[in-house]
């Protein structure tokens, strides 16, 4: 049967009136590479944004970074994040350049103010202006650059007519030859665009995006080397949650209330993918990867968080399909009832107006 490419996934009303409705897609794979179940069409192609970032670290790690540079887990967890640009990750990216003798200087990420918004105003009361090392990518350029500084290129004149995030520089083709792998895609077929930070970044079909997450947390099929490089990386993120996002972070909530269980990480443009350890939806049950798009970018007014991460659908559609598999249970469904899968939604005088509520069920495969 042909799949529509976006279904309804999250409606909103106003009163007993639908008054809108994000469409998406969404890939849910067991490493092993069965499709497990979908909604709409699970091969629609589109960049995976920040939800990358995990596989883009692996390079660096592959060849030694973690033990040349003396590197912590809440370290590696950073060069995953999009954090929130508090004090506590400040300190925390300053603590990797002094390891690592990357400047903030090197940074090529751009500044933009920090999404937690409490420091944000307590910067603004102070007159500070933010830097590179509040952005929320600043964890992952440091790593790409210290990673230059690992293999002998951050000060080789030959190198010095490409910058770290040159699609075509030595790095960057490690990191994408490394996020094709986990794909399972061929690196040539992998579309390569920009990203808010001005990183290269990829887009894969949903499917694939899946497979990657759910062999990074459960790498059984892969080589002794690179599987315990996945659990280097889930280990990190699914350790130190407040490091790959921060207080207002769905990524952070989830992690915290799966208590290891569950690794997620969002990306911008309505992107979000989960990895699902083994053993959690049932004994013997092999890890899972979910890749979730939402079509309209998840940007709407309802946005409960800023920045990159912020969007009411995403995390409302995971909790859903998280609950649908099995893989959360009332514990962690009261933890995360703020994000959903159903909420409330208020006027400016905090009047109830409506809610938004999931619109669709997962279609299990035969």
């Amino acid at each position: 049967m042909l799949k529509h490419s976006f279904v309804p996934m999250l409606e909103l009303t106003r009163g007993e009136i639908v008054e809108s409705v994000h469409y998406g897609a969404v890939a849910v794979v067991e490493t092993g590479g069965r499709l497990v179940a979908s909604v709409g069409d699970p091969q629609i192609v589109t960049y995976l944004r920040s939800s990358a970032k995990p596989f883009q670290v692996m390079p660096f790690l592959a060849h030694g970074g973690q033990a040349a540079y003396g590197l912590s887990l809440a370290e590696i967890a950073l060069m995953c994040a999009s954090h929130s640009g508090t004090d506590e990750h400040l300190a925390a990216v300053q603590g990797l350049q002094a390891k690592t003798g990357v400047r903030e200087s090197d940074l090529l990420c751009g500044v933009h103010p920090p999404y937690h918004p409490e420091t944000a105003e307590a910067m603004r009361r102070r007159g500070e202006q933010p830097t590179p090392n509040r952005h929320n990518c600043s964890g992952k350029h440091t790593g790409m650059v210290a990673y230059t500084r690992l293999l002998g290129l951050y000060d080789d004149p030959q190198a010095a007519s490409l910058t770290y995030i040159n699609p075509a520089h030595p790095i960057q083709q490690d990191i994408l030859h490394a996020f094709a792998a986990m794909c399972d895609l061929p690196a040539e077929a992998v579309p390569i665009g920009i990203d808010g930070c001005s990183a290269p970044n990829f887009a894969a079909p949903l499917y694939n995006a899946a497979l990657g997450f759910a062999r990074l947390v459960d790498p059984s099929g892969l080589d002794d080397r690179q599987a315990e490089l996945c659990r280097t990386i889930t280990s990190a993120m699914t350790t130190y949650p407040n490091m790959v996002g921060g207080p207002d972070s769905f990524d952070t909530h989830l992690m915290l209330a799966a208590q290891g269980r569950i690794l997620v990480k969002q990306g911008a443009e309505g992107f979000l993918a989960i990895g699902v350890l083994p053993g959690v939806i049932a004994p013997g049950s092999r890890g899972l990867g979910i890749a979730i798009k939402i079509a309209d970018g998840d940007l709407g007014a309802h946005s409960r968080a800023p920045g990159e991460g912020g969007g009411h659908a995403r995390p409302a559609v995971a909790i859903e399909i998280l609950r649908q598999l099995a893989a959360i249970g009332p514990h962690e469904l009261s933890a995360l009832a703020s994000f959903g899968p159903t909420f409330d939604l208020h006027n400016w005088r905090s009047l109830h107006v409506g809610q938004a509520r999931p619109c669709f069920t997962l279609e299990f495969a035969r």
